[in-house]
């Protein structure tokens, strides 16, 4: 299964939000944010941390996607 966070990058949108903005009031790193914006792992900590500044669930910001072969 693959990571999908097209669903973050909308919500932002909606909400007229930077990911600068994003991490400082989610305090979380840039690095963690470019691991996002390559729809790459990050901890279920950063995930924690965006649903608590956003206030959302984990499945309004990312979803699973079947690996493609």
């Amino acid at each position: 299964m693959a990571v999908c966070y097209n669903k973050l990058r909308k919500h932002l949108i909606d909400r007229k939000m930077t990911k600068t903005q994003l991490c400082h009031n989610a305090k979380i790193s840039t690095n963690a944010m470019a691991k996002l914006g390559r729809d790459e792992d990050v901890r279920v900590e950063v995930l924690a941390k965006i649903c608590n500044a956003l206030d959302c669930a984990s499945d309004d910001i990312m979803e699973l996607t079947p690996d493609e072969k």
